[in-house]
């Protein structure tokens, strides 16, 4: 229920006869330290139609209703003073009683995060971002609780309680009840950050309330899922297999149709469809899922022996050079037909010139015919680095092929070479 600034301060004060406007500061200062329990206006004794609007989440905002029975916004509590925004209220008004244009536009600091996002990010985003729509995306599953929510609103606190839920929260029956992990929790903070950041940036916040949360704690030398040699053994049998399979599919297929009048269907070459080249690629190169799928034929040199991956198709933005060995050279001949352009995707979609989306239903089948599991795609990434490390290269080059900008990122695979701390430790005894 709205009260007066005078009468409800006067009951703060215990009654104490104190200058009107000492009265309102204490009243201010009350309710930023206590917010109400639920939206609360508290109407000013001088200028009618001036309110405090007070929120349980602390962010707190004056308000002013005009002649027409608008309300116009006039900035947040911890942004404008008292007496500030109650003469922008008097002129407000006044111009508004004479009849003069006045603006009752959207205050930026009313803009949701869903508003902000379909008006201003997301299409910032998609001219010059790659990847705007995981990132975006993100936000709206991940932080669906905050998009009706104006960007003011989201405060430390209410993020942190997100946090805490978010960690206790469990998947469906269909991915195994499995919490959700500190990892995935970081990657949706660091979204959201990024969103709010530009909000400051572009003049609608003028803060960014989690710039400086910190993100949980994540093990970083945590154990790497990566292929042991008797599941790539299965994996590698597993993929020929299913091209053996629906090779004679194919021509089981051909053959009722011949017998019907139809026109027969193409044959199937050495591999039946992406996935055992696109599998084979990773295996030994790498590759990022997002950088394979947005590979042209234009980035594999089979003279060179080197394919190129584009800044503005890697995670990191900048342009990297992978050498192809021997049997992922031999996949790409194997792969290529005659009459591929430059242009064409290696691994297309419903055309040459789109690229391929979706690829994780045929993942998923290989995977339960090769009996492996808890296994992702990008583990193959692993993969390919753990058994660099493994053979003995350094640490520095299985960097620069695998893009890192950091070798942190890369000393996630240094307990597979142990050989090396070994020697170290084993020299003290030398010294003896």
């Amino acid at each position: 229920m709205p009260f007066f600034f005078q009468a409800l301060c006067s009951k703060v004060l215990g009654g104490a006869i104190i200058p009107d406007s000492s009265v309102c500061t204490e009243l201010v200062r009350r309710v930023r330290n206590q917010p109400p329990q639920r939206l609360t206006d508290y109407r000013d004794s001088r200028v009618p139609g001036f309110v405090l609007r007070a929120r349980p989440s602390g962010v707190h905002s004056w308000r002013v209703q005009l002649p027409n029975r608008q309300w116009l916004t006039l900035g947040r509590v911890d942004e404008v003073s008292l007496a500030d925004a109650r003469d922008e209220a008097q002129q407000r008004r006044a111009k508004a009683a004479l009849g003069l244009e006045i603006s009752a536009r959207r205050s930026k600091s009313e803009i949701t995060l869903a508003q902000f996002l379909n008006e201003q990010y997301e299409p910032w985003m998609k001219a010059t971002r790659r990847g705007h729509s995981t990132q975006v995306d993100r936000i709206r599953w991940a932080l669906k609780e905050f998009l009706d929510d104006q960007l003011a609103e989201i405060t430390t606190g209410r993020v942190e309680r997100w946090r805490a839920s978010r960690t206790s929260q469990r998947h469906s029956s269909a991915r195994k009840n499995r919490s959700v992990s500190p990892v995935t929790v970081n990657q949706d903070l660091r979204a959201l950050r990024a969103a709010l950041s530009r909000a400051v940036e572009w003049g609608v916040l003028t803060v960014n309330p989690i710039g400086k949360m910190k993100h949980a704690t994540v093990d970083e030398n945590a154990a790497i899922r990566h292929l042991s040699p008797d599941e790539e053994r299965r994996l590698r049998k597993a993929l020929p297999d299913r091209d053996d399979a629906r090779r004679a599919g194919r021509v089981s297929a051909n053959a009722w149709r011949r017998d019907r009048g139809h026109e027969p269907w193409p044959e199937y070459g050495t591999y039946s469809d992406y996935v055992t080249p696109l599998v084979l690629v990773a295996l030994n190169t790498g590759l990022r899922r997002g950088e394979l799928l947005q590979l042209q034929w234009r980035d594999v040199d089979l003279v060179r022996r080197i394919v190129t991956v584009r800044g503005e198709g890697a995670k990191t933005g900048q342009t990297r050079h992978v050498p192809l060995n021997s049997e992922v050279a031999s996949v790409f001949k194997t792969w290529k037909s005659t009459e591929v352009e430059p242009g064409w995707f290696v691994f297309s979609g419903s055309t040459t010139t789109t690229p391929l989306t979706e690829a994780r239903k045929a993942w998923r089948g290989v995977l339960k015919t090769a009996r492996i599991a808890s296994f992702r795609f990008h583990d193959l990434r692993h993969t390919f680095a753990s058994k660099l490390v493994m053979a003995g290269v350094d640490l520095n080059t299985v960097r620069e092929l695998l893009g890192h900008r950091k070798i942190s990122m890369t000393l996630r695979y240094a307990h597979l070479a142990p050989e090396h701390k070994a020697d170290a430790v084993e020299r003290l005894v030398a010294a003896n």
